[in-house]
């Protein structure tokens, strides 16, 4: 930095984040440290006078994206055949060098959001309490990473989705509260409940999304979260557990199906709000089964998932319910640097303007995730979470795809990268 600790960024085309964000050009955003000082004419050089200068020139400015749907003990690689995960889990968390391994690779994979573009995360499943221990060694400045907002392990029911492997095993309402507990004590910014079935959880045609938790298990868990001051997402992919779930205290749905006249009334008066989520369903409802893997109730499945999610978003913004965005990294094909490509499925399959899609992906998600104090939007007094496109995001959100600059409270990166995966981009790119 310049001998004032100050840096101007120059030149740029600024997008701030805000709803009805236009491009504004001529503008010189200032840092201080971690912060935005200030966003000036460039005429008025007295206010970056001193500062280390950035041209952007030919660039575009913009708040870092926040995925709001996050595994981290994930990496997004296709699988021929589903894989056990509980016993997986099992066998990394039995040890201190496997566990060691384990949480490098954790680490390295919120790293590698941060270099696609993604400044701030939120996790709903992890291993153990690795997502705090990532949290807190990025926050100290040990590590550079996302800021991290973290459930760490989810509560889920024997044999219930993710059950063993990104969240516990809950066998009566005692072992969930003691869960909430256990959060309590690893200091989790969320609970995560697992109150439903997933896309490769059912054993027939229409079984994706099946109600697996008790609804009185639900009510226990988030009365006591609420008390503890957590907000409480869950996993659904149902009608009947997203009406359970509105019904006994959830705050977020994550997924969503499609919802009828009752469950719209109980977003509404229950304030809960939705996060979307196309991308994990995408390659089992869309993709040839040669290529998925899937078997054929997968797919029919994943395609029942995938529509209900998308008459959910539909709905859930006709009515003005708060609709944040997040790619369920983690699952096959999902990867820790494509969280562009929803925003891309955003616009194409619930019908949002890309400049809708990008202030979801910024303020809109800070909001949901109520830190908007602190970032989503390019406003003085924030914290300094931007990323630097080649092209105007407004006009073609793939530009999202290799961003050209990162700054993290105030940290320039110059030349993120990602080693991609060739597959995932050839498959994936036929649906954008």
């Amino acid at each position: 930095m310049g001998t004032t600790g100050r840096t101007a960024y120059i030149g740029a085309t600024i997008l701030d984040g805000t709803k009805g964000m236009e491009p504004k050009e001529g503008m010189v955003l200032v840092t201080s440290g971690s912060s935005i000082e200030a966003i000036v004419p460039e005429a008025e050089k007295s206010a970056y006078a001193g500062c280390e200068v950035r041209n952007l020139k030919g660039l575009f400015l913009m708040p870092g994206l926040i995925n709001m749907h996050v595994h981290l003990a994930g990496n997004g690689k296709p699988q021929k055949k589903q894989r056990d995960n509980a016993a997986l889990v099992n066998k990394i968390m039995s040890n201190g060098l496997t566990r060691a391994v384990a949480y490098r690779l954790v680490r390295q994979y919120a790293q590698i959001e941060l270099m696609s573009g993604v400044t701030t995360i939120r996790t709903v499943g992890g291993l153990g309490d690795f997502d705090t221990r990532c949290r807190d060694e990025i926050a100290s400045g040990k590590v550079l990473g996302p800021r991290i907002l973290a459930a760490n392990e989810g509560i889920s029911v024997p044999g219930g989705h993710m059950a063993g492997s990104v969240a516990i095993a809950a066998g009566s309402i005692d072992e969930a509260l003691a869960q909430v507990e256990h959060c309590r004590e690893q200091r989790c910014d969320l609970i995560k409940l697992m109150i439903t079935g997933g896309v490769l959880d059912g054993t027939r045609k229409g079984e994706a999304g099946l109600l697996r938790m008790d609804p009185a298990m639900i009510k226990a868990a988030c009365n006591r979260a609420h008390q503890l001051g957590y907000k409480v997402a869950a996993h659904v992919e149902g009608v009947e557990g997203l009406r359970a779930a509105l019904e006994n205290g959830v705050d977020s749905i994550e997924h969503g199906a499609k919802p009828d006249a009752t469950i719209m009334e109980l977003f509404q008066t229950t304030g809960a709000s939705l996060c979307t989520t196309l991308s994990p369903a995408l390659p089992y409802a869309l993709f040839g089964r040669s290529i998925s893997h899937a078997s054929e109730i997968e797919q029919y499945n994943g395609n029942m998932v995938f529509e209900g999610i998308i008459a959910c978003s539909k709905a859930a913004l006709e009515a003005g319910i708060p609709v944040a965005l997040g790619n369920d990294v983690g699952c096959p094909w999902i990867t820790q640097y494509d969280f562009w490509r929803e925003l891309v499925y955003f616009c194409r399959y619930v019908g949002v303007t890309p400049a809708f899609s990008l202030y979801s992906a910024t303020l809109g998600n800070a909001q949901i995730a109520g830190i908007d104090d602190v970032t989503g939007s390019l406003e003085p007094g924030k914290h300094a979470d931007m990323i630097v496109t080649d092209a105007n995001p407004l006009d073609d959100l793939t530009t999202l795809r290799n961003v050209r600059h990162v700054v993290r409270d105030g940290v320039f990166i110059a030349e993120p990268h990602v080693k991609r995966k060739p597959e995932v981009d050839r498959e994936l790119d036929k649906f954008l």
